[in-house]
């Protein structure tokens, strides 16, 4: 991604900011720690993957809240129909702002999962989180008439959010300035802190195990996929509500990734601004909404007779240490990461053939990516890759939850949804991005990469349920 450019930014105590050719602000530390090379590892065979069943983690129910809608087969559809759903933003007036288009959400009801009374109070990030949610466990056969079958004391949520209540916390600063503090809602920190999506689902539903959030920026809901399946490995929850939840598309929001110089101002045509590994990409493309898997051992979901989907088999998480923005260029945190979610996996590079890119369209995140893929598969001939980004935009906290659903359907459908805007591809991407169109596929081993501000890495690994 493009590196902050405003001039108001204070030196990192690290190093003095530096401007360097490329027109991108760096971070210099003054005195460089030594690292080891990704080839330079030591070549380690890939464990077995996991057999015991109360350690296996499958995938029993998925639930969402997108710029398609909040069913998940009819997201799907149209990610297969190469539908994009960028367009003007008319939430607010952007007329003054130099990105005026974005995945905006339109038309969103939360009928029958959120009573009135409190839908009217609480923010967007927090709504998508209850829908969604409610939905994956309808779609697992946990609906409310069937939850108290479970061990709640057994069940937890863990739904991270990047920017939290962002809507409630602007509107909360705008009160204090405007009318003076006796005027703040008493909602205002309640509904803005992040981990609060997570607590009021839990409380709806009456889950008491493990619950908190995990704000890692756009890496946010692999993080909590990662944690919720380590959870249930160690035998501290049975079944978890996982995923990521955000709604950002806020003048604030937009106005601070403009102020990054990070987004796409293609105003002119929309629907082709998001266009990942495309020689004309100039920036990602806000989005938002939520994507929730439902996360249970393969003991549990077996003794309800659950519908199992596909399995979670590992992931990793690391940090690049490199910058606030600008991935590394060698690509060494984001290989690392990889390498490290397939040894969690017990899969070999060979064994996967389907990779879900972060891909956001961003100059130098989307060829960083490719070149630390290359450092772990050498042969990438048998490989798709695709960016879901390109059709819904970047939904940052909640990108890797909706790209998760993404690739399961992949996997239960054996389709995989094209990669559209692919115009003037980049030469150095020797990948079938699934240009344009869509493939069938039959995936084998698929991973979801997500990274997010501050060098953030996360990678995790599913594939179909073989008993």
């Amino acid at each position: 991604m493009q590196a902050l450019q405003s001039p108001t930014l204070c030196p990192s105590p690290l190093g003095p900011l530096r401007k360097n050719s490329s027109s991108h602000f760096r971070f210099i530390a003054r005195r460089r720690l030594p690292f080891i090379a990704a080839s330079s590892r030591p070549v380690v065979s890939a464990p077995k993957r996991e057999k015991d069943p109360k350690k296996r983690v499958v995938i029993t129910g998925t639930g969402l809240v997108s710029v398609f809608g909040n069913d998940v087969d009819e997201y799907y559809n149209k990610l297969l129909a190469a539908e994009s759903g960028i367009g003007p933003i008319d939430r607010f007036d952007a007329s003054k702002f130099p990105t005026r288009f974005a995945g905006q959400i339109r038309g969103f009801s939360s009928q029958g999962y959120i009573d009135g009374k409190n839908d009217r109070r609480l923010d967007d990030c927090l709504r998508y989180c209850i829908v969604a949610g409610k939905k994956a466990l309808e779609h697992a056969d946990l609906g409310s008439d069937k939850l108290s079958k479970i061990d709640k004391e057994r069940a937890g949520v863990l739904v991270g959010t990047g920017m939290g209540g962002l809507t409630v916390f602007s509107e909360g600063v705008k009160s204090l300035i405007e009318k003076g503090y006796r005027k703040i809602t008493p909602f205002f920190i309640p509904y803005a802190i992040t981990n609060m999506g997570s607590a009021l689902l839990a409380i709806d539903i009456g889950f008491m195990g493990p619950n908190y959030s995990i704000s890692t920026a756009c890496a946010t809901s692999n993080y909590c996929f990662y944690a919720a399946a380590n959870h249930i490995r160690r035998g501290e929850a049975d079944l978890m509500i996982a995923g990521g939840t955000e709604a950002a598309v806020i003048p604030i929001g937009l106005g601070g990734f403009v102020a990054c110089r990070a987004l796409s101002q293609r105003n002119d045509d929309p629907k082709t601004a998001s266009r990942p590994w495309d020689k004309d990409r100039d920036g990602f493309v806000m989005g938002e909404g939520a994507g929730v898997l439902i996360m249970e051992s393969l003991e549990h979901a077996m003794k309800r007779g659950a519908p199992i989907i596909a399995e979670y088999l590992g992931g990793a998480v690391n940090c690049d240490a490199h910058h606030m923005t600008d991935p590394r260029a060698d690509g060494l945190g984001v290989s690392s990461c990889i390498e490290s979610s397939l040894e969690d996996a017990g899969v070999s590079p060979e064994e996967v053939n389907y990779i879900n890119a972060h891909a956001t369209s961003t100059l130098a995140g989307d060829l960083a990516e490719i070149n630390a893929v290359k450092k772990v598969f050498k042969n990438t001939s048998e490989i798709k890759i695709n960016a879901t980004k390109s059709m819904i935009g970047h939904c940052l906290g909640a990108a890797g939850g909706l790209e998760a659903i993404a690739t399961v359907k992949a996997i239960t459908t054996g389709w995989l949804h094209p990669t559209i805007n692919q115009f003037n591809p980049e030469p150095s991407v020797d990948f079938d991005t699934v240009a344009n169109k869509k493939q069938q596929h039959e995936v084998n081993v698929a991973i979801s990469n997500s990274f997010g501000f501050g060098g953030h890495n996360s990678v995790v690994a599913f594939s179909a349920f073989k008993p």
